[in-house]
């Protein structure tokens, strides 16, 4: 029979004996579809709602995104029959409009009359009301439901849960290969002899374009057109398919480029808060591929980043298996002080959380201090909670929200829908109300009060710098051994000047130079107060006589049009351009890696010179070798002191102390003459955002633009793969693929392909920003016929396993011990001893059958979410990596590659251990998933007779199934077809 859940994304076919599963997975799971939650996610996929982006359309999105979701819409049926086999039924509720009639049905939270959740955080509420309307007693179970409302016990005992998001977010980078995935499973199903129409998004799918401009062309009017177009010329052939897949894939939206950066796009725009389905009322919740989807988490949406294997997964049914998380209440209070920016605040509070240690954790912001923060405050913080290492930051529905929702342009009755089902279900916050104490997992409190002007770099994001104490800071870094905070220069080469010609005028460049100033990246291009605040710098710089040295490559990528608008509106634009900060784009540019070439007289007085130079980027990452290969230093900062870093030249300064510059009357000017006032920045924000500048933003965002519009694209289904493309290649991942999984493996006698110390991040493992000209992936290209100015990024190259794989372990910055101190993306071929690119040599262990491990410290992993940091090591063979702890995306997305993650026991790790990386290992792991538990004891062995026990990061009974298979794709393929 048919079981209909009212979610938005499932339909059921299944027999009367399914509904004897308990929650518990059977151990025979593994060889039977139908015995597990795993195994019961799949289901026909059945015609439904199409969210096709076509290029010829100019109707509105808004009724597409407020449409009802895939599959219930299909199927008019009363709610009440929808629910009908759900044991919650009773617990629909109507919800009555207040003029009459009714905004539609919702599962109650309060007609349980649990008292256990009305202590609940807001954001495991979140997680209850999804179990409660998903329960069927076969997907999602009573049980299910207990382990969540019983959250202040079972939280800490790691218990797994499923979670069912209402829609899916990509942007394009990550986008490109979950289509090259889904058109690749596509054809796998039609050699296995089964319906290639299964693999079909289920859920709503958002891909915004966003990863590909690049800054090429600055300090000009003419910037944004003239990126755009080399944008196209590069990516022709990845958007083509992008708008393919928005054709040929059903319930997939396309936003094309030039519309902005997908968090800006989600916080203004897709942003549902709460979703009406055909009358049933839901909250919105998302996981994106980038992780900075939690910027959402802001506005009260439940979001976070996953790996694009694990989207994919859940485009197509696949429940999340989750650990039900801890929950850090972190409660603010006070104000922030006058001229304090939301960057500082994020900065503090990065640091704090990060020491705090909240990683696998939701993060939960209350207090009274949460009236004084605007929304684009808090969606600042909540956006970066990849770099304080929380699954989510979240902030609760509250006035503040619903304010948001009608500036951004969201209608009337929409936001009054809102706000009476949270207030209904208790997912709403008022602050005008007494507050009943919720129960978190541990606390932290911040006075707003106590907030400082902050800096954060050199190399990291946490390792934030009180910008009096920068001067002093930046000098410690010169004198330290190299690491996160040392560049190692002797002292008497600290004072180097490297003089050089740029473009006739004499210039000069030391230790410290400011080479790069950005003002980019969603953090903070989504929040008026540091984007006009940055357009005030530059204004009172102007009037004083400052000007930005014309060396340094300055450039303004807002992360929506609405920026632009409210820049106008201002009248401040016109004075960023004066300083050399013209709107080059819309897209994430620097802080992603894009932000082109340095002049070439730059770029050689740097290398010849040896200079560490810097960049200042309002961004959220600033990891070596990620925001250009020639910047060493890299600080994250409000855009406002962007602009006053820029117009010092230098990050070597003291700004309480030391003049920014002199002024056209010959005096000095400091920062604190050209730094607006709170006040000041308040009241044009209150004069030049209007809620018309969304709206009009948001309805042209639909009809594309011409270069867009003008692609042309096959109306096939079955993608026709081009063997001489170098941007879109078909993958091997199933090649040789049968209907029988190949079960449970260990690892013998591997060779260490690499050694790392601590925080290697996604972006060493599988850099997105330039391909150096000597590299295994340029050899490639040049093979293939691309001529080097056509690099492009290997971000742009997802599509691609060729010269992805070829680019594994390719940062220029890579620190691998078998190095013996040398950076660089090589490593030694232990059988030879030879120093061998890595591709090379993994190359050669696979030619000679031989597998590959890597050792790691610890947050191995850390930054993007980033899917071909675990395929690019797959490819290059690699069987299992063992650390001192994983970042929590990317040793999932391990295990979706099927690739073994462990972890040394507490207080061990190679160094201890005596490891060298010159050993080979045997990993002892039983050839039958049923003999293996999540967490259990691994033993390890070396030829040189070390032994130790490590811990088998398989988290959840789920991730075993995914390993038994060989990776998730394989594992849906098969049940898929088994359905």
């Amino acid at each position: 029979m048919y079981y209909i859940t009212t979610s938005s994304s499932l339909l059921r076919t299944t027999t009367k004996s399914n509904k004897l599963f308990s929650s518990s997975i059977s151990r025979t799971f593994f060889s039977s579809p139908l015995s597990s939650r795993t195994s019961r996610s799949f289901f026909y996929s059945l015609p439904r709602f199409n969210r096709r982006f076509h290029s010829s359309s100019h109707l509105s999105l808004r009724p597409q995104i407020t449409a009802v979701a895939p599959l219930v819409e299909r199927f008019h049926r009363k709610i009440a029959t929808m629910a009908s086999e759900n044991p919650f039924k009773g617990n629909l509720t109507s919800l009555p409009k207040p003029g009459g009639g009714e905004f539609g049905k919702f599962y109650s939270l309060p007609s349980l009359n649990d008292p256990r959740i009305d202590k609940l955080p807001y954001s495991i509420r979140i997680l209850l009301e999804s179990a409660i309307r998903n329960c069927d007693n076969f997907q999602v179970t009573k049980e299910d439901v207990e382990k969540i409302i019983d959250w202040e016990n079972t939280s800490t005992k790691q218990v797994e849960i499923p979670f069912k998001p209402a829609r899916v977010l990509l942007q394009d980078f990550t986008g490109v290969p979950a289509v090259v995935d889904l058109a690749c499973m596509r054809d796998a199903m039609n050699k296995l002899g089964s319906d290639s129409n299964k693999i079909n998004p289920l859920v709503p799918v958002d891909l915004v374009v966003d990863h590909s401009v690049q800054v090429d062309v600055a300090r000009s009017e003419n910037a944004v057109q003239a990126n755009m177009e080399l944008e196209f010329q590069r990516n022709k052939e990845r958007f083509a398919f992008l708008k393919w897949g928005s054709t040929a894939f059903r319930n997939m939206l396309v936003v094309p480029p030039g519309s902005g950066i997908v968090h800006q796009v989600n916080l203004e725009y897709l942003g549902r808060v709460v979703f009406n389905n055909e009358g049933l009322l839901y909250p919105d919740s998302v996981v994106g591929t980038d992780s900075h989807t939690t910027m959402i988490d802001g506005l009260g949406v439940a979001g976070w980043g996953v790996g694009g294997i694990e989207a994919e997964a859940a485009m197509l049914g696949q429940p999340m298996s989750m650990v039900l998380p801890g929950v850090v209440g972190f409660k603010l209070s006070g104000n922030l002080q006058n001229g304090v920016t939301a960057t500082d605040l994020v900065l503090t509070v990065t640091q704090i959380l990060r020491k705090h240690g909240v990683v696998g954790k939701f993060v939960e912001f209350y207090g009274d201090g949460m009236s004084k923060l605007s929304l684009a405050d808090r969606a600042t913080i909540a956006n970066m909670s990849p770099e304080y290492g929380a699954t989510m930051g979240f902030f609760p529905v509250d006035h503040v929200t619903l304010q948001y929702l009608k500036l951004t342009g969201r209608s009337d009755e929409t936001v009054a829908m809102i706000e009476s089902y949270l207030r209904a279900n208790n997912l709403f916050v008022d602050y005008n109300e007494p507050q009943q104490d919720r129960v978190y997992s541990s606390y932290l409190e911040l006075n707003l009060s106590d907030v400082e002007p902050c800096i954060s770099g050199p190399k990291r994001p946490h390792d934030r710098v009180p910008l009096k104490e920068m001067k002093a800071d930046w000098h410690a870094c010169l004198d330290n051994k190299v690491g996160f905070k040392g560049f190692a220069i002797p002292k008497e080469a600290q004072g180097k000047v490297a003089k050089f010609d740029f473009n006739g005028q004499p210039a000069e460049l030391k230790h410290g130079s400011v080479v790069i100033a950005a003002i980019t990246s969603c953090t903070n291009t989504s929040n008026p107060s540091v984007m006009l605040g940055a357009g005030l710098v530059a204004k009172k710089a102007h009037e004083l006589g400052l000007q930005v040295k014309p060396w340094v490559k300055t450039s303004l990528a807002p992360g929506s049009g609405v920026v632009t608008k409210y820049l106008l509106q201002s009248g401040l634009q016109k004075y960023l351009n004066e300083q050399g900060f013209h709107i080059v784009g819309f897209g994430c540019t620097t802080c992603i890696g894009n932000s082109g070439d340095l002049n070439e007289s730059v770029a050689s007085a740097i290398s010849e010179n040896d200079i560490v130079a810097a960049a200042v980027l309002s961004g959220n990452r600033n990891f070596e070798g990620r925001v250009h290969p020639l910047t060493r230093a890299n600080y994250l900062a409000s855009p406002p002191l962007v602009v006053a870093y820029a117009l010092a030249g230098t990050v070597d300064i003291d700004f309480e102390k030391e003049p920014i510059g002199t002024g056209k009357d010959g005096k000095n000017v400091y920062l604190r003459d050209i730094w607006p006032s709170t006040e000041e920045i308040a009241e044009t924000v209150q004069s030049s955002v209007l809620p018309d500048m969304f709206r009009s933003t948001y309805e042209s965002i639909t009809k594309g633009n011409p270069m867009w519009n003008k692609l042309q694209v096959p109306a096939d289904t079955l993608y026709s793969w081009d063997s001489n493309s170098t941007y879109i290649h078909e993958p091997p991942y199933f090649k040789n693929m049968t209907m029988d999984p190949p079960g449970s493996h260990g690892v013998k006698d591997a060779y260490c392909l690499l050694n790392f110390g601590d925080s290697i991040t996604t972006d060493h493992i599988s850099p997105a920003g330039s391909i150096n000209k000597d590299s295994p992936a340029a050899k490639y290209l040049l093979e293939h016929g691309v001529e080097r100015k056509d690099f492009n990024s290997y971000g742009s190259r997802r599509g691609n396993d060729e010269v992805m794989a070829r680019g594994t372990f390719a940062n220029i910055r890579l620190v691998n011990k078998l190095l013996n101190g040398e950076v660089g993306p090589k490593t030694v071929h232990i059988p030879t001893g030879e120093k061998l690119y890595v591709f090379d040599a993994a190359m050669r262990y696979k030619t000679s059958g031989q597998d590959t491990i890597v050792l790691a410290g610890a947050e191995y992993g850390s930054g993007s979410s980033r899917d071909w940091a675990a395929k690019g090591p797959m490819l290059l063979g690699v069987k299992a990596v063992i650390a001192k702890s994983f970042e929590r995306i990317h040793r999932s997305n391990l295990v979706g590659m099927g690739i073994i993650p462990l972890c040394y026991k507490p207080g061990e790790d190679a160094d201890t251990l005596g490891l060298t990386g010159h050993e080979r290992f045997t990993i002892d792991l039983p050839s039958k998933i049923s003999e293996i538990k999540p967490g259990q004891d691994v033993k390890v062995t070396t030829d040189s007779g070390k032994s130790f026990t490590c811990i088998a990061r398989f988290d959840t009974e789920v991730e075993l199934a995914y390993f038994n298979h060989g990776g998730i794709l394989p594992y849906v393929i098969r049940n898929l077809i088994k359905q």
